[in-house]
């Protein structure tokens, strides 16, 4: 669910991610109900944005690469950087982050002028 926009967000997953998860539901015993991953607090149904960025951290920690350069909404930027970048479809990359206006989009992935003026270049008429 988009946090700002309270709007369901669609994502895939990799074929080894959906067979870790499916592994871990079996495991957990876990109904459509629940949190994928639950909170060790009791009053919390799932793990915070903090202790998300946490494991986040130890995994890029444990590849040897730099915790300062790599974040939560970093991995999440990057996607749809690469998505952009490959495609040029700006639709596409705004119902995958779940932005309501396109703008938001454009201004997300940090789309200059110059890129604009490219791919008007490449577009014959």
């Amino acid at each position: 669910m988009q946090q700002k926009t309270q709007q369901p967000v669609q994502f895939e997953i990799m074929e080894q991610t959906r067979e870790s998860i499916t592994a871990w539901v079996t495991y957990a015993s876990l109904t459509s109900e629940d949190y994928l991953f639950k909170s060790r607090i009791h009053n919390s149904p799932h793990i915070s944005t903090k202790q998300y960025s946490r494991i986040v951290k130890s995994w890029v920690e444990q590849i040897g690469l730099d915790p300062e350069g790599y974040g939560t909404h970093s991995l999440r930027r990057t996607k749809a950087s690469l998505i952009y970048r490959r495609t040029k479809n700006l639709r596409a990359v705004q119902l995958l982050i779940g932005h309501t206006k396109l703008e938001s989009t454009v201004r997300y992935l940090g789309i200059e002028v110059d890129d604009a003026l490219e791919m008007a270049e490449q577009t014959e008429v």
